[in-house]
C-alpha cells in the first residue's frame, strides 16, 4: 500500500495540472476547498469520488484521506482553512455550487499576494461569507461495499452505454432487482436512476474535457437523443455541454 502523505497546513494556491495528471492520496490537518478554473476535477476518497466543472468546488474535511486527478488542462485552485473555520459544518467531502462572485473571489484570494494584509483579511471574510450561502450538490459516485452492488456498479462504470434495466444488470451479476434497489438506496443513498445519471454525468464531462463532440458524447454515454442529454446537463451543471470547454 503506497504511503499517505501528511500536511499540516493546506496550501493555498493556484496551480496548472495536464490531462490526465494526478496527486496522489493524501491528507492534511486544515479543510480545504478544492475548485477547478478550467478542466474538471475528480477527487476521490474512500466513500466514492466527488467531480465538479467550473461551477462547483468540492470541499474536503481536515484529515480526509484524498487524491485529485485532472481531466482536461485543469487551473486547479486549492484554499486552506484552519480547522475552527467550517462555514457550513461540513464533516465529510461536499461538492458546493460556485456563484460567479464566489469564482472571483476564489481566483483572486488563490492568486496572492499571500500576505496578512486588511486587504487580504477583508477578500477572506467575503469568501466565507458566499461560502455560507453555497448550496450543496449532488455531483458524485458513492464507492458500493456490497459485492452485488458492486458487480452492477462496475458493470456501468466499463459500459455507461448500457442500457440494460437493473432486473437484467442482476440476472447478469446475480442479484435481485429487489435486492439492489434496496442497496442502491442504503448504501449510496439514491435509487439506481439516479445514480447511472450521476455516472453517466461524470463520464460525460471526462469526454467533454478531452474534446469530444456533444453527440459523440451523448451516444457513448447512453442517453437516447443529444437534446436529451443536453437537458440533464444543463439541469446539472447550469449550463450546455455546448460552451463547456469555453467557459471562461
Amino acid at each position: 500500500m503506497p504511503k499517505i502523505r501528511h500536511l499540516s497546513v493546506a496550501p493555498t494556491r493556484a496551480q496548472s495540472m495536464a490531462p490526465g495528471e494526478e496527486v496522489d492520496a493524501h491528507r492534511h490537518d486544515e479543510h480545504q476547498i478544492v475548485y477547478a478554473g478550467s478542466g474538471v476535477l475528480a477527487v476521490t476518497t474512500e466513500a466514492g469520488t466527488c467531480f465538479a466543472p467550473g461551477t462547483r468546488a468540492i470541499w474536503v474535511p481536515a484529515g480526509c484521506v484524498h487524491a485529485h486527478r485532472a481531466y482536461g488542462h485543469l487551473a486547479l485552485h486549492l484554499l486552506g482553512l484552519e480547522p475552527d473555520t467550517n462555514p457550513l459544518g461540513l464533516d465529510s467531502p461536499t461538492v458546493l455550487t460556485v456563484s460567479p462572485l464566489l469564482r472571483e473571489l476564489i481566483l483572486a484570494y488563490t492568486a496572492g499576494p499571500h500576505d496578512e494584509s486588511p486587504e487580504r483579511a477583508r477578500l477572506r471574510a467575503v469568501l466565507l461569507d458566499q461560502l455560507r450561502a453555497s448550496p450543496q450538490q449532488l455531483v458524485q459516485l458513492p464507492t458500493p461495499s456490497d459485492p452485488r452492488l458492486a458487480a452492477v456498479c462496475d458493470l456501468l462504470r466499463r459500459r455507461p452505454d448500457d442500457p440494460r434495466t437493473l432486473a437484467e444488470l442482476g440476472s447478469a451479476t446475480g442479484g435481485g432487482e429487489r435486492t439492489l434497489s434496496r442497496l442502491f438506496r442504503r448504501e449510496l443513498g439514491m435509487t439506481f436512476p439516479q445514480w447511472r445519471t450521476q455516472l453517466r454525468l461524470y463520464h460525460a464531462l471526462r469526454m467533454l474535457a478531452d474534446d469530444m463532440p456533444v453527440t459523440a458524447v451523448a451516444h457513448r454515454c447512453g442517453w437516447a437523443s443529444t437534446s436529451a442529454f443536453i437537458d440533464v446537463f444543463r439541469r446539472a451543471f447550469g449550463y450546455t455541454p455546448g460552451v463547456h470547454n469555453r467557459r471562461p
